[in-house]
């Protein structure tokens, strides 16, 4: 049975609950604070929902991550990236990426980043948790992605591309930035070829959320000024 969510308490049920059909629906209700959005992160669940649905809460198993030890650079892609056609830099333009990201795919109807999805995980990037990456072409944003970043964790939520590899070549950079500060595990949540494709792959919801809890809580060495 679906558990509902109360706004005056941040507990969500054990990811055990979460429904095997439709695949790790958690739990339904609740709101967008940036508290309950922190708790439901560090608890292993994530918020996923289409205007004219309740606010849904999703903890799938297996998960989708990627080991950043694990990157998997095509040569073509590789090739692209020497030739240095983008400007890639960090949180300079958190808005418009995830306004970018929200915006109409042709593979689907509709979006689940909200107006009120953007505004929560506005708040976020003013507290120094929610990160973007900005990929330029001539100056003009042309790709990006946006996620979180919790002690040795990162949690990717969106990307987008307005010209061929943009977001890969974002993607990659984050990816190599990540290594470098020392960050674990980056949750995919869902598989997509596209991630596949760099080397993503899916773990039991058991030993992710086993990362959860040994790595929640440690330091790492991030610059998202750099």
């Amino acid at each position: 049975m679906l558990s509902w969510l109360q706004r005056d308490t941040l507990s969500f049920p054990p990811l055990e609950k979460a429904l095997r059909e439709p695949n790790g629906l958690l739990a339904a209700g609740g709101d967008l604070s940036p508290e309950r959005l922190i708790q439901a992160y560090r608890h292993g669940c994530f918020p996923w929902y289409q205007d004219g649905q309740p606010l849904l809460w999703w903890s799938p198993d297996p998960r989708t991550v990627l080991f950043p030890e694990e990157l998997h650079v095509s040569r073509s892609l590789a090739k692209v990236l020497r030739q240095g056609l983008f400007e890639i830099s960090f949180d300079q333009a958190f808005a418009e990426v995830i306004g970018a990201c929200a915006g109409p795919r042709s593979y689907a109807d509709g979006t689940w980043i909200t107006s009120p999805m953007q505004q929560a995980y506005r708040e976020l990037h003013k507290r120094g948790i929610a990160h973007s990456v900005e990929v330029r072409s001539n100056g003009e944003l042309v790709g990006g992605l946006y996620g979180l970043a919790m002690g040795r964790l990162f949690f990717g939520e969106s990307m987008f591309s307005h010209t061929s590899n943009a977001s890969k070549a974002g993607f990659v950079h984050l990816v190599t930035h990540l290594q470098q500060w020392g960050f674990v595990l980056i949750d995919c949540q869902m598989p997509t070829q596209h991630l596949q494709n760099f080397g993503a792959r899916p773990i039991p919801r058991s030993l992710f959320a086993k990362y959860l809890e040994t790595c929640l809580d440690q330091p790492n060495t991030a610059d998202w000024a750099n």
